[in-house]
């Protein structure tokens, strides 16, 4: 899987997504039918099917952007504070390094007690070495953007350990499906890889507007519930891909997920029924665009998601991987 470690490496903090992008195009090039960047900055592959009275438009999205954080402020002192960008664990990056979009390397500090931070990024700053604010503004400047350094590990029982697999992971299983595509199944397949997801599946709006899919796809992970956390559940690291069954953000397509089920029975796909009681995918902004699209999802269970150490298993991705390739050979029937 070197591609999914490359992917992991890459840097792309929500909005500033391009080194992730180039990487996937030229990936992704010699197999596509037609591809674009819109202008929100979407990279949108099309592969199309046979001729069928049965056809339809599927919309499959996994997003390249990651979570991170952006400079607010260069104290006096040299210190530089920041905000999110997206969803983070504040106490997972305490004592640990950022990296800026130009390359620069901070530690993550905290103003007063970590644990009494709790959630508020806010209390945090990073250290670049410098001490005034002279000389740190000589190397990072307000507005600018940072993410994780988690390089990519081989654990354990085909175990994978890095960064950003929300949603590398995702874009990993997009293109390697992709590839099998040899535009001989009976629908026509838009891949998106989506930008802005993690501040609101902000990409994916554009990307369906202007498809006009019949059916939408998330291709993204979704929490293990099986290490000491918050949320309610019961998907686990390599117990197979998951099928969504419950997403906040969206109310899942029945027909569609009862056909992903039979997709995995009859293909001997291993997988477990994803119910996601918190957060949302890429499937939130596809349900609701245009005058609706019916839509589903599939899911990578992630352990200790939003950190710079997230852990997959490679079978889960394999399993996603043929999932996203055989039920996107299916006929569909709707309801009239």
């Amino acid at each position: 899987m070197e591609l999914l470690e490359k992917l992991t490496q890459a840097w792309g903090v929500s909005g500033r997504e391009r080194q992730v992008r180039e990487i996937i195009k030229q990936e992704i090039l010699s197999y596509v039918d037609e591809m674009h960047i819109d202008a929100v900055g979407n990279l949108i592959a099309v592969k199309h099917g046979v001729k069928s009275p049965d056809k339809k438009k599927i919309m499959l999205s996994a997003h390249m952007d990651e979570i991170g954080y952006q400079v607010t402020r260069v104290d006096n002192d040299g210190k530089i504070k920041v905000c999110e960008v997206g969803w983070t664990w504040t106490s997972s990056i305490y004592n640990d390094k950022i990296i800026f979009q130009n390359g620069v390397v901070g530690v993550v500090g905290c103003e007063g007690p970590i644990e009494e931070a709790k959630r508020d990024s806010t209390k945090l700053y990073v250290d670049i070495g410098c001490t005034t604010k002279e000389d740190a503004e000589k190397y990072v400047k307000v507005g600018d953007y940072a993410g994780f350094i988690g390089k990519y590990y081989e654990l354990q029982n085909g175990r994978i350990s890095a960064k950003t697999l929300d949603n590398r992971a995702g874009c990993y299983v997009l293109i390697e499906a992709l590839k099998r595509n040899h535009g001989d199944g009976p629908n026509d397949v838009y891949y998106v890889f989506s930008v802005q997801e993690e501040v609101g599946c902000r990409g994916a709006v554009t990307a369906a507007a202007s498809i006009k899919p019949d059916i939408g796809i998330s291709i993204d992970v979704t929490p293990d519930h099986f290490y000491p956390s918050d949320l309610q559940g019961s998907n686990a690291v390599g117990e197979g891909v998951g099928v969504k069954l419950g997403d906040p953000s969206a109310m899942l397509d029945e027909y569609l997920v009862d056909e992903m089920l039979a997709c995995c029975e009859e293909n001997n796909i291993k997988y477990q029924r994803d119910v996601m009681d918190r957060g949302g995918t890429d499937a939130s902004s596809i349900n609701m665009s245009n005058v609706g699209v019916r839509v589903c999802g599939i899911a990578i269970v992630d352990r200790f998601p939003h950190s710079q150490s997230s852990v997959i298993s490679k079978d889960d991705v394999n399993g996603a991987i043929e999932l996203a390739d055989k039920y996107t050979r299916r006929i569909f029937k709707f309801e009239e």
